[in-house]
């Protein structure tokens, strides 16, 4: 099998504690399903073109996972408040695109407690969760508060950050080496950390999500590959992760890839 095109990145679906994530690798408008993957060779070459993923405009150089240096610099998903949802200015007027803020800001949001290396504090709007904590490689996760707005997730999620971690170890991630943690338990630790005026807002739903990964064998040692150092990756697919396709030879992160123009072959 041959797909050739401007690479996006993961998608994926989620079907249960007891089902491995379903990835698909996208490819222009070509979907490989990876999961029927495992075990073969794939290959990943660059044909040495990238391409802006929302403009389509040529470029020597993508920023944030797959956008030119305009779209970077004018559309409201690579605002600064994206990554810093504390330091939203919608009410200030200046937002990017006030109708982007209205959908996807002004809207309830959850801050959560995942562990996918150490336990880690991080927010998502309501609806996104199971996405956002496949991408970030949780294998288990839950909600802790539910706000009205990504600022005020952004506040809190600021505010705890001083008592658990915001960042995950991706290494550690990749290579399954995570604590066991009561995360009910844990809860209710970080609800004494709350402020005053966010206890209002506790989520107190006591299931949480389990998260299990399309993985044949773990890594002893992580190995980034990367098509800025060498024209292609690949060799046998052992897993995928996250953002990461988890070869035997190392794991290479689709996103970080997204706008490249790649050619993806894979063994029969």
């Amino acid at each position: 099998m041959e797909l050739r095109g401007v690479l996006h990145g993961l998608a994926h679906q989620y079907h249960g504690k007891d089902q491995p994530v379903d990835y698909y690798l996208q490819v222009g408008e070509d979907r490989l399903p990876l999961n029927e993957w495992l075990g073969r060779e794939l290959t990943i070459a660059f044909l040495g073109e990238k391409n802006c993923i929302a403009c389509g405009r040529k470029t020597n150089k993508t920023f944030n996972n797959g956008y030119c240096y305009p779209c970077f610099t004018k559309l409201p998903e690579n605002d600064l408040c994206i990554v810093k949802p504390h330091e939203c200015h919608y009410d200030q007027g200046t937002c990017r695109d006030a109708s982007f803020g209205e959908a996807h800001c002004m809207i309830p949001h959850y801050v959560y407690l995942a562990v996918s290396s150490d336990v880690k504090v991080g927010l998502t709007r309501k609806n996104n969760e199971l996405k956002r904590w496949v991408d970030q490689g949780a294998i288990r996760a839950i909600p802790i508060a539910e706000v009205p707005t990504r600022r005020m997730a952004g506040e809190l999620e600021v505010h705890l950050s001083q008592f658990l971690p915001d960042k995950t170890n991706w290494r550690k991630m990749l290579k399954g080496d995570v604590k066991e943690v009561d995360l009910l338990a844990l809860r209710e630790e970080v609800y004494a950390h709350f402020p005053e005026e966010f206890k209002p807002f506790q989520y107190r739903e006591d299931e949480w999500v389990d998260i299990t990964y399309p993985i044949l064998e773990s890594l002893d040692k992580i190995h980034s590959l990367t098509l800025d150092k060498q024209e292609s990756v690949g060799g046998k697919l052992i897993g995928v992760k996250a953002q990461y396709l988890i070869f035997e030879n190392g794991v290479f992160q689709a996103k970080k890839h997204a706008g490249y123009q790649v050619q993806v072959t894979v063994s029969a």
